[in-house]
Formats: C-alpha cells, structure tokens, sequence
C-alpha cells in the first residue's frame, strides 16, 4: 500500500570507488576509537597499538564485503528520480 504513495524511483548503484573510500572514512574513525578504548582500559601504548592494527586489517576486509553484498541487496531501497531526461 506504501508503495502506491510514493512510487518507486531509479536509485543509481554504488560505485566499487564509492564503496572503498567509505570504507578508509569508517576505518579511520574506528581505529582512533580501537586506540582510545583500548589505551584507557590498558594504559599500554604497545597493547593498544597491536590491537588497533590486528583488528582493523580484518574488520576492513570484512566491512567492505558487507558494503558491497548489501549494495546488491533490493530489499529496503528507494529510488531517486533522475533529472535528465
């Protein structure tokens, strides 16, 4: 019923481009907040070094993987109108 109010529109793909620079943005932020947390429960820099990079080598792998498998997901996309004819 939803879907008769507001009619499905072409929603463009995301680029491969698109998805590797949102991955480096995310990573950036956890791997400051990896540090941080890590260094305020150990108070180790080498500890929390180690984790930081341990951790973000397989969770960017992975992010990038689940970004692009659900880029290919319909289920729960809108659609943008396109402004050229």
């Amino acid at each position: 019923m939803i879907e008769k109010l507001f009619p499905a529109k072409k929603q463009p793909e995301e680029t491969l481009k698109r998805s590797i620079i949102k991955t480096i943005s995310y990573r950036f932020v956890i791997i400051i907040l990896d540090f941080t947390s890590i260094y305020l429960f150990t108070g180790q820099v080498k500890v929390a070094l180690g984790f930081m990079l341990v951790s973000n080598i397989y969770t960017s792998v992975a992010y990038f993987f689940h970004e692009r498998i659900w880029g290919k997901i319909k289920w729960g996309k809108t659609n943008i109108a396109s402004s050229h004819p």
